[in-house]
């Protein structure tokens, strides 16, 4: 089995720890982390490492890696993790779940995630330092650039290109063949029928609260 370090101790690096130790042929030793933001020494009964001598104690000859953080800034701070641990040299995993569905002729990048009940459909392309999570639909042809966060019931249909450290909240649909460019903010449930601007925010306003109680409801 791989040896692998994970980057972070958050709820992202516990999930990933629990996949890769039910769901892979990887074995997690260890988490690191900057020195500033280590409180306790161990974390899921694994210890935590400083990064920024990580190398020392589990060399990167015996060791891969992977960088469990979110989306923060723009997922800059995934980005910039990312190839920190590549200047140290670190492999970087890409994790794809057995229960997702994923052609052999995809091209998917390293220290990417991709859940439970993703569908990838030919041709389409994931690139790097990229999460999925679960039960999106990748339609063929499609490409998602580096360091991007898909949420969960995301649509992307066929011909679409999804740019560098972009977000996709849960519930979006991208038309086929329109164009997201880098760093957009798509909220929950947005519908992208056209080509966007770079370092756009695009979002829908959230139900509205009625100002009838539920206890005055007929017929419910």
């Amino acid at each position: 089995m791989k040896k692998i370090i994970i980057f972070g101790i958050t709820d992202l690096a516990e999930l990933v720890n629990y996949y890769l130790s039910n769901d892979s042929n990887y074995e997690v030793k260890a988490f690191t982390l900057d020195k500033e933001f280590i409180k306790e020494t161990t974390f899921n009964d694994l210890p935590i490492i400083e990064f920024d001598n990580i190398e020392e104690i589990y060399p990167p000859s015996d060791y891969s890696m992977f960088i469990a953080v979110g989306y923060n800034k723009m997922n800059k701070i995934r980005e910039k993790k990312y190839f920190e641990a590549k200047d140290k040299g670190y492999e970087l995993i890409t994790y794809i779940s057995s229960n997702a569905s994923v052609y052999d002729n995809l091209k998917i990048g390293d220290n990417c995630f991709i859940f439970e009940d993703n569908t990838l459909q030919p041709f389409s392309e994931i690139g790097n330092n990229t999460i999925l999570w679960s039960g999106n639909h990748i339609g063929h042809h499609s490409k998602i650039g580096n360091n991007c966060f898909i949420s969960s019931h995301v649509v992307i249909a066929g011909r679409v290109t999804i740019g560098d450290n972009t977000f996709i909240g849960i519930n979006s649909t991208i038309r086929d063949n329109v164009k997201v460019n880098k760093e957009n903010m798509i909220g929950a449930g947005s519908l992208i029928l056209s080509d966007t601007d770079e370092k756009a925010v695009y979002s829908v306003r959230g139900t509205e609260k009625s100002k009838v109680p539920s206890h005055r409801l007929r017929n419910i």
